[in-house]
């Protein structure tokens, strides 16, 4: 059952969870997650962080040729990586892949649903032919790690992972959480300037905070910069690859009109609920904490599913226009609890992609949060 505003296809053998490995609609491609495994989830190259992180790439190649796209029309990754020790050596086998104009990035640490894998990558790409425009800011160097700081993809600009350093010299800018979080705001509005947009054109953020206690702060310096109409979000306790930065931000920009959707009505000074951007529609991350699904992840999971749902037909679409999920849970060791009913929830539709880590998330009684993006047909 699928919408003609997407595609869905498999690459090799069907997945044993619940998404598809790619999904095609609104002019993007977008990849689940992959990991270096073989048959029956065996990790390849274990303990080797290089091997996976070829195995991964090598994996998502494959996936996105048969989607008519290349790596080479990658327009933003996400890695997830078990250990921050392994961050070199992923760096330098991911160049490989990009000796020029490589995508937007962000790399968190993260623990991942295989325990011997080290290294899980989502993608996001443009077919083969499409414009994929590399933005970069006047005065800044590139970027020491292999990733342009923002990718202009039609009407979206994806921004790499935001951390407080110096675009110009790559020093670090150092500070507690307020004052890295005003150094990876203001960067990224000279990004998006450099694109034509600004920080009024962001609809989708996603935030990683190490420290848990830090939340509220941060929280009172992102407000002064989105104080009205701020973008959809999801914000986790998740590790970052180096030790000075105590805060990270990953943005998604879009041109034109933009429709803030509240079903129940403004009920966060931090985010929307939902944005209508031309016809994606970007949800922010949900949960389904409540007194009777204290401690279950499959009710928890049914509620989240159930409060997207809603937040689906206030923008005017449904589940069937679902194209990505990321699913965060404070244990990995629910994921087949929280897949029966993910599952449930998509019935006989074509499953969306999606990316399932470990994280810890701001609401001490919540076990699983569910971001998605759906494309209008």
């Amino acid at each position: 059952m699928q919408t003609p505003a997407r595609a869905t296809l498999n690459v090799g053998p069907p997945p044993s969870a619940p998404y598809s490995h790619v999904v095609s609609a609104g002019g993007l491609i977008y990849l689940s997650g992959a990991l270096a495994d073989g048959p029956n989830r065996q990790i390849l190259h274990p303990g080797d962080a290089a091997g996976q992180t070829r195995a991964v790439i090598e994996r998502l190649r494959a996936r996105l040729e048969a989607a008519g796209s290349s790596l080479a029309q990658v327009v933003s990754v996400m890695v997830y990586l078990k250990s921050a020790s392994d961050f070199g050596t992923m760096n330098e086998a991911f160049r490989a892949y990009w000796p020029s104009d490589p995508p937007t990035r962000t790399t968190v640490i993260a623990n991942l649903v295989v325990p011997d894998a080290l290294v899980e990558m989502t993608m996001v790409a443009v077919p083969d032919g499409a414009d994929r425009v590399v933005v970069h800011p006047a005065g800044w160097q590139r970027s020491p790690s292999p990733y342009s700081y923002a990718i202009q993809a039609g009407d979206a600009v994806f921004l790499s992972g935001l951390i407080s350093r110096n675009g110009k010299d790559n020093t670090v800018v150092p500070g507690d959480v307020a004052a890295q979080t005003r150094v990876v705001l203001d960067h990224a509005g000279e990004i998006l300037a450099a694109a034509g947009r600004s920080l009024s054109d962001v609809v989708s953020a996603r935030v990683y905070l190490p420290d848990a206690t830090s939340f509220e702060q941060m929280n009172a310096e992102y407000r002064r910069y989105f104080s009205s109409a701020p973008p959809v979000r999801a914000t986790v306790r998740a590790g970052l690859a180096s030790a000075p930065y105590v805060v990270e931000m990953t943005f998604i920009a879009s041109s034109g009109p933009r429709t803030i959707v509240e079903p129940g009505g403004p009920q966060n000074p931090n985010l929307s609920t939902a944005i209508v951007a031309g016809r994606r529609v970007y949800l922010s991350g949900m949960l389904g904490n409540l007194a009777d699904t204290a401690g279950d992840v499959g009710k928890q999971t049914t509620e989240t599913l159930t409060r997207i749902d809603r937040a689906l037909h206030a923008a005017g679409c449904t589940r069937s226009d679902i194209v990505d999920s990321l699913v965060y849970l404070t244990d990995v060791s629910a994921f087949t609890a929280m897949n029966e009913a993910y599952r449930g929830f998509f019935g006989d539709r074509a499953l969306p992609a999606r990316a399932t880590v470990e994280a810890g998330l701001f609401a001490s009684d919540g076990l699983v949060e569910i971001m998605m993006t759906a494309v209008k047909p």
